[in-house]
């Protein structure tokens, strides 16, 4: 290989990509097998990456790379036998660029006192959930924050202190299109709570071993490669990519939930398998921005994708049934599972919650977290303040910090933005299913005769092969010839109530 400057760049960011795949692969342990009393240590190993991928990320020696990359590939530009490839090398060094940015403005001190705050944070966070005692969580959670504000401060003075947090998670976005998008969903969705109340349960339950067995099943049929898939347990469920053939996802066993690990699994599968039809997969951008998701809106899109449009349809449950009448299920026929399977409940857990009202509980906390950060919500008044929404918008209130607001894992890892991703998912999926049964045929159809390659492939093909090409606004445009509309989700929900209430 020729020795370009494209390459000796390519040369320095896949050595920054194996630091960060050893970061990730140290996070994987500490959430899956790591002893408690290992906390200590791995605090200390993870700001040490943290800080050494911060000094290669904001160093002169990759500002020079890239520029010197840039000046190569503008004399190159008059090769049109080579246009798709210079785009997307002009797509990665735009991205380089904005990224060498964000970093070089951030004090290397700084990134050392927050990799150290999220390690204890999270530890803080276990132990909190555990006792049930957000007093535990409260210091940590307050240091996160201050940080975290100081941290946007220094990045960006184009976005407001929120706005740039979530960049990284939604490159783009802000909070005026943000509210634009989620008005319709605040204003409809609390109306259509009544009508779930009618929603019949059915109670029963599964061994963690059948629950297991299970999750297995699942991946299997829908073609998972063991020798690139692994899956294991952790505290909240989540997927990870430490290697372009390394994928793990991770699932919980929830007492009185038998459908918590499947539906989660399923969730997890939908994440891994887009990363699997990033770019990143040849090799070719691996270490590249080009080769990574472009948000995580788009990402959960796909994983909702699964758990929902797939799991939860009618001849996914018919195709399914011999499976879980194996694994202990009582049910007489598949339309009893696939009831179950698609309960309408409001609750207060939203890794549990329906589709009906999940929207809701990521609308309490985006609002929660915009007001910590821009607000004046002190963080002491988290607890009392989340049962206040959760009482106004759902009607219902948690009776411990454990079930309120502990429950997810997010702001422990000072993850502030993260969360309209999750919404924003459900969106995107609504809209992007509709296209796909255009092009493809009806999900239910392409289910019952075990098409899952079908679907994936269209999947690849129209989504996960853009990698960061294309931000997920332009994505979504690209896909179904309109932008993002909160439309198709409403009516799908409207559509869900009225199969089942």
């Amino acid at each position: 290989m020729a020795e370009t400057e494209w390459n000796k760049l390519g040369v320095y960011l896949r050595e920054t990509q194996i630091l960060g795949s050893i970061h990730n692969t140290l996070y994987w342990d500490q959430n899956t097998g790591m002893p408690r009393k290992g906390a200590s240590w791995r605090s200390e190993q993870l700001t040490y990456i943290a800080k050494n991928l911060h000094r290669r990320n904001s160093s002169e020696e990759f500002f020079n790379l890239i520029k010197s990359a840039e000046v190569e590939l503008l004399d190159s530009e008059n090769n049109s036998d080579k246009k798709q490839i210079l785009e997307g090398k002009k797509r990665n060094i735009e991205l380089l660029i904005k990224e060498y940015n964000r970093e070089k403005n951030l004090d290397p001190l700084l990134v050392e006192l927050l990799a150290k705050a999220k390690s204890k944070g999270y530890e803080s966070w276990q132990e909190a959930k555990r006792k049930s005692n957000f007093d535990i969580f409260l210091p940590f959670f307050e240091d996160l924050i201050k940080l975290r504000i100081e941290e946007a401060k220094q990045i960006s003075d184009k976005y407001s202190p929120w706005e740039t947090l979530a960049q990284p998670y939604e490159p783009d976005m802000t909070l005026k299109w943000l509210k634009k998008i989620f008005k319709p969903i605040k204003e409809i969705i609390p109306s259509l709570i009544p009508k779930i109340k009618k929603s019949k349960k059915y109670e029963w339950d599964l061994s963690p071993e059948s629950q297991q067995n299970l999750c297995s099943k699942l991946l299997d049929e829908f073609g998972r490669d063991k020798d690139l898939v692994v899956i294991a347990k952790s505290p909240h469920p989540f997927s990870i990519t430490l290697g372009p053939e390394d994928y793990r996802i991770t699932t919980r066993i929830v007492d009185g939930q038998p459908f918590s690990s499947f539906l989660a699994t399923a969730h997890e599968w939908g994440h891994s398998i887009y990363e699997q039809g990033l770019p990143s997969q040849s090799h070719q951008w691996f270490a590249w921005p080009l080769g990574q998701a472009t948000s995580m809106g788009v990402h959960e899109s796909q994983s909702l994708f699964w758990e929902n449009r797939i799991v939860k349809s009618k001849s996914f449950s018919k195709r399914f049934f011999k499976e879980f009448i194996s694994e202990g299920c009582s049910f007489e026929n598949h339309f009893d599972l696939w009831k179950s399977i698609n309960h309408l409940k409001v609750g207060l857990n939203r890794v549990e919650a329906d589709e009906v009202t999940y929207g809701l509980h990521i609308l309490i906390r985006t609002e929660l977290e915009i007001d910590l950060i821009e607000g004046d919500l002190s963080p002491k008044d988290i607890p009392n303040e989340w049962n206040k929404r959760y009482k106004e918008l759902l009607g219902i209130e948690p009776s411990n910090d454990s079930e309120g607001c502990l429950q997810d894992v997010h702001w422990s890892e000072g993850a502030f933005g993260y969360f309209p991703s999750y919404l924003l998912g459900h969106i995107i999926s609504a809209q992007i299913s509709c296209q796909l049964e255009r092009d493809i045929g009806l999900i239910d159809n392409l289910i019952e005769d075990g098409e899952y390659e079908k679907i994936i492939f269209w999947l690849k093909d129209n989504i996960h092969k853009y990698g960061r090409a294309v931000n997920s606004m332009e994505l979504v445009k690209n896909i179904t010839n309109e932008e993002l509309t909160s439309h198709y989700f409403i009516s799908h929900l409207r559509s869900k109530i009225n199969d089942f209430c």
